[in-house]
């Protein structure tokens, strides 16, 4: 049945494809780029289509490519998993999710409890960084949740939560604004331009233009410490309304001017393809597209705050 299948090609093929360079493909194969480009070439032929174009920094999927290598990644991914589960494994039901720092702290973890009370037999483990994780070379990540506005055509899209951006801060600051600019608390990270260009957007469409002086800007370099200081009362804060919506619920911090928001990017949970079909993989993404999902309806309507 599997005679004449090239599986040697088909795995040089699948790291081809998803390094998208053959050098990279051969040093993980323990081979030489030209015989990469050999195995490439005869699938080619042996399937009549080519699979790859050539571009200046390494090699680019066609339509057929990236339809085979959908296919061949998952089965591969499937493979790897039958052999693995041969082995004696102390945390079967463990799974790895790679999130940011903030995320972790402002959404995830508090609302994990549900998770563990829906799936008790399961153990989660958050790999907390600033850096994206690659899910298609680093196979000790289960899933990541990612903050873009991009698509990723290559992942699983398994759920995604959009958000907007408003202007909280703590009940007593509100309470004691006048008519002069109040401390702003802002984010410096590695999307600095994200909270720049989001204040300049709220601030002109709160007709607030004189807001943005530099001297009264007290940037943060994460989400947490940025909230954690507004509910401090320090200043008022752009925020997210995914990551601020438990500090709004809790009464730590309310909206200013709630009707005035500004676009955002969006969430996004994302796993190799066939990753989802490892069972506690699959049930931490339905588990999180049911929460993005509530938090999708709670964010629906403005928040009541002030509007002075």
């Amino acid at each position: 049945m599997f005679a004449a299948m090239p599986i040697t090609a088909l795995r040089a093929f699948e790291a081809a494809a998803r390094l998208r360079s053959f050098k990279l493909a051969a040093a993980e194969l323990a081979v030489t780029p030209t015989a990469v480009s050999h195995q490439v070439r005869a699938l080619e032929e042996h399937l009549g289509a080519p699979l790859f174009e050539r571009v200046p920094r390494g090699v680019r999927l066609t339509a057929a490519g990236g339809s085979l290598f959908q296919s061949v990644h998952a089965a591969l991914l499937d493979v790897a998993r039958a052999m693995d589960a041969l082995r004696p494994r102390p945390a079967a039901g463990a799974l790895t999710v790679s999130v940011t720092h903030s995320f972790a702290a402002l959404w995830l973890v508090p609302r994990l409890g549900r998770f563990y009370a829906a799936f008790p037999q399961y153990r989660l483990r958050l790999d907390a960084r600033s850096e994206p994780v690659d899910l298609l070379q680093d196979a000790s990540v289960d899933v990541a949740v990612r903050y873009s506005r991009r698509r990723y055509p290559a992942l699983r899209e398994a759920a995604r939560l959009p958000e907007v951006f408003r202007v909280y801060g703590a009940p007593a600051l509100l309470a004691r604004l006048d008519a002069g600019p109040p401390p702003l608390v802002t984010v410096r990270w590695r999307d600095s331009a994200l909270y720049d260009e989001g204040w300049r957007d709220w601030c002109a469409a709160a007709d607030r233009p004189g807001w943005r002086e530099p001297a009264l800007v007290l940037p943060y370099a994460e989400e947490h410490y940025a909230l954690q200081a507004a509910t401090a009362g320090q200043g008022l804060v752009l925020a997210s309304s995914v990551m601020v919506s438990d500090c709004v619920r809790g009464g730590a911090l309310a909206p200013y001017r709630p009707e005035v928001s500004v676009p955002g990017a969006a969430y996004t949970a994302l796993c190799a393809p066939g990753r989802e079909r490892h069972a506690p993989v699959r049930a931490f993404l339905d588990w999180l597209e049911r929460e993005f999902a509530a938090e999708a309806g709670s964010a629906a309507s403005p928040p009541q705050g002030s509007t002075s």
